[in-house]
């Protein structure tokens, strides 16, 4: 551990009066004294959650990062700070673009003029990670080919990060320790999930999976266009993937005047979640508006594929029901999807989960249907849930971060659109495909593989169950069950030979 990283570390609460939250901790009251006895200037003004902001920023890109991911944990952070966190920005500077050729050439194993016509040393994007250039494909023949992105991983990132990461594990230790409801905010873990997220996000093969992944589910959309992975191009260190032309989703003016329609692109964005979700169960877990352009035809297109998030069949099955639940005001059903899905520890009683939902809900539905917040739902059940000691699942925060990103682009195109009118029909179908006899149909198509390498050895696993230590107590069983059909098929024929008798009785 740096000891130079760590001294600056310590400055930076000092001169954002971090040791704030340090107050009633008796251990560390000498510590506090010593801050406060430090002839440098400091803000104990502003508010605390702006404060936080503050330092991480100054720490840099690595903590700017996990600041970031930090404010999706809604579950665990209070609302206040979450929101302040969410204004973070990755501002980081570009590196030199003669590196960026370097690490191309090294990582592709040859010269940048044998790989590209040309390629722009001017990047076009910078971020904490890697950064973006522009490039042409060279033709067999020598010509110009696709247009294209390439993205270049930052020389030397990896030891920034561990020396970063290994910090941020002993400040974890210490909230754990020293905070009254440390244990609970799980600081190790967040600290893991994001050392796990960021090393993904340093093997650029795993981003270049994932668009192609994205791609092949939305191969012939009307809705989504994902680029292309041009894998003859790429590596850990360098993604090359096809140039995509169009306008910045933000840019509602832009769109305005190409003629895209507003009311049609912002229901496209809640299709695009609730396909991603629930037909696919693998979405798209960063869809903030820097990340999506819109192309001429008015399809979306989407970019950046770091982050991505995975659902199962059983978390896709209790998200149907618990939005579907929630929208008929059923907070009974609300509450039992959440045991049943063991999103709640097994033993929570039914009756108290329901009234701390309704509690929440209902003043939500005062609001008219298109002003409500799918994301608000969940983050509110998230909140709720603390009470009833639930670990919220990974893939469902990112889930929900996705959800409220989604829905603030939807209704910045398109302030009156009804998330629920978009979505309830689709819930509605996808539930009676599950249920119904399509349902039980795909299900038999899945497991139909597994049946065939299935039924032929069974005949031999009897066989060596027979010849196994339990044979005994098999055959014993085997025994008393020969017995039993016996005295049925005596009884059977005793009451057949009355019936009989009865029957002759009565014709003569």
């Amino acid at each position: 551990m740096s000891i130079s990283r760590s001294l600056k570390i310590v400055a930076t609460l000092y001169r954002y009066g971090l040791d704030d939250f340090l107050a009633g901790h008796s251990k560390l009251a000498l510590l506090r004294t010593l801050f406060r006895l430090c002839p440098i200037r400091r803000d104990t003004v502003s508010p605390l959650p702006m404060r936080m902001r503050l330092a991480l920023e100054s720490l840099g890109p690595i903590f700017v990062k996990f600041g970031q991911v930090l404010s999706t944990r809604r579950d665990l952070l209070p609302p206040e700070y979450a929101e302040e966190l969410a204004l973070l920005q990755d501002r980081v500077p570009p590196f030199d673009g003669e590196i960026a050729r370097q690490v191309v050439e090294r990582s592709l194993g040859r010269k940048i003029e044998e790989l590209f016509v040309d390629f722009d040393l001017k990047p076009v994007a910078s971020a904490s990670v890697a950064q973006v250039h522009k490039a042409w494909l060279r033709r067999p023949d020598g010509g110009k080919g696709r247009e294209v992105a390439v993205k270049v991983l930052r020389p030397a990132i990896l030891p920034v990060i561990e020396q970063d990461l290994s910090l941020m594990r002993a400040l974890a230790g210490w909230v754990e320790k020293l905070f009254a409801d440390g244990k609970r905010l799980k600081p190790r873990e967040v600290v893991a999930e994001f050392d796990k997220y960021l090393h993904d996000e340093l093997d650029l093969m795993h981003e270049a999976a994932n668009a192609s992944q994205l791609r092949r589910n939305f191969k012939g959309s009307d809705m989504l266009i994902v680029p292309e992975v041009f894998y003859d191009y790429s590596s850990r260190e360098v993604l090359t993937l096809e140039w995509m032309h169009g306008i910045p989703v933000g840019q509602i003016d832009r769109l305005r005047e190409a003629g895209v329609d507003l009311k049609k692109l912002s229901r496209f964005g809640v299709e695009i979640f609730f396909t991603q979700v629930f037909r696919h169960g693998f979405f798209h877990a960063d869809m903030h508006p820097g990340n999506i352009f819109v192309a001429a035809d008015g399809r979306y297109i989407a970019l950046d594929f770091g982050i991505v998030g995975s659902l199962t069949e059983t978390d896709k099955h209790y998200l149907a029901v618990n939005f579907l639940a929630f929208f008929n005001r059923d907070y009974h059903r609300v509450a039992t999807a959440h045991i049943e899905s063991g999103w709640v520890p097994k033993d929570t009683r039914a009756e108290e989960l329901e009234a701390a939902v309704r509690t929440v809900c209902e003043p939500i539905f005062e609001k008219p249907l298109s002003q409500i917040s799918f994301g608000m739902v969940l983050l509110r059940l998230f909140e709720t849930s603390r009470r009833f000691n639930v670990e919220i699942q990974p893939q469902l925060v990112l889930l929900q971060k996705t959800l409220l990103n989604i829905e603030g682009l939807g209704r910045q195109l398109d302030p009156e659109l009804d998330l629920w009118d978009t979505a309830k029909p689709f819930l509605t179908k996808w539930m009676n495909e599950q249920i119904g006899w399509r349902g039980l149909l795909r299900t038999l198509k899945n497991e139909a593989p597994q049946w065939a390498t299935t039924l032929p050895t069974l005949p031999r696993k009897l066989h060596d169950t027979l010849n196994s230590a339990k044979t005994d107590l098999l055959v014993e069983g085997y025994i008393h069950l020969m017995r039993e059909q016996k005295r049925q098929n005596f009884l059977l024929l005793l009451i057949a030979i009355l019936l009989a008798g009865l029957l002759a009785k009565n014709l003569l």
